[in-house]
């Protein structure tokens, strides 16, 4: 019996432990610095492409490609005529700013709230972003999180 206690408390102590680690190497991946989101991403397939840059306290992103931002010449961006202010309707969607004000929270490990311009719909969404095993989860929602969709981007080489 007394083996059978010793292997029981050995194991639960094993366990312990491995769910620890696991903890820990899932903190680790994670951002260790707001400035680590800087840089250019894009998808995995290549249809949306970005770069994000320190904006004076918050990170900002502009466009350099985008599938849907493009005429079907596929060279040529589309126009911004889905924009609510009619004077910015004109411009082109290259290199807009898209993305705004996401604050870094160190608590969190994460940046929030920010805005997200859609700029093939014309509408403005919530935002956070977050790093996971160097991959940038950055999600877009109305109202909270949980109603939203998360895009999947990996740094360009």
């Amino acid at each position: 019996m007394p083996n059978s206690k010793i292997r029981k408390f050995s194991l639960a102590v094993m366990l312990t432990a491995g769910v620890t680690g696991l903890q820990v190497a899932s903190a680790s991946a994670q951002a260790s610095s707001p400035n680590e989101i800087e840089g250019v991403w894009e998808t995995e397939e290549g249809n949306f492409k970005f770069e994000v840059f320190d904006a004076g306290g918050t990170f900002a992103a502009r466009v350099i490609y985008g599938d849907r931002l493009m005429e079907a010449d596929r060279k040529t961006f589309k126009k911004d005529i889905h924009n609510p202010d009619p004077k910015l309707r004109g411009r082109s969607l290259e290199g807009i700013t898209f993305l705004t004000d996401l604050k870094w929270d160190p608590q969190d490990r994460r940046w929030e709230e920010g805005k997200f311009y859609d700029g093939s719909s014309g509408r403005t969404y919530s935002g956070q972003a977050e790093i996971q095993d160097g991959a940038l989860e950055l999600r877009g929602y109305a109202g909270i999180p949980l109603l939203g969709r998360t895009m999947v981007l990996y740094r360009s080489q």
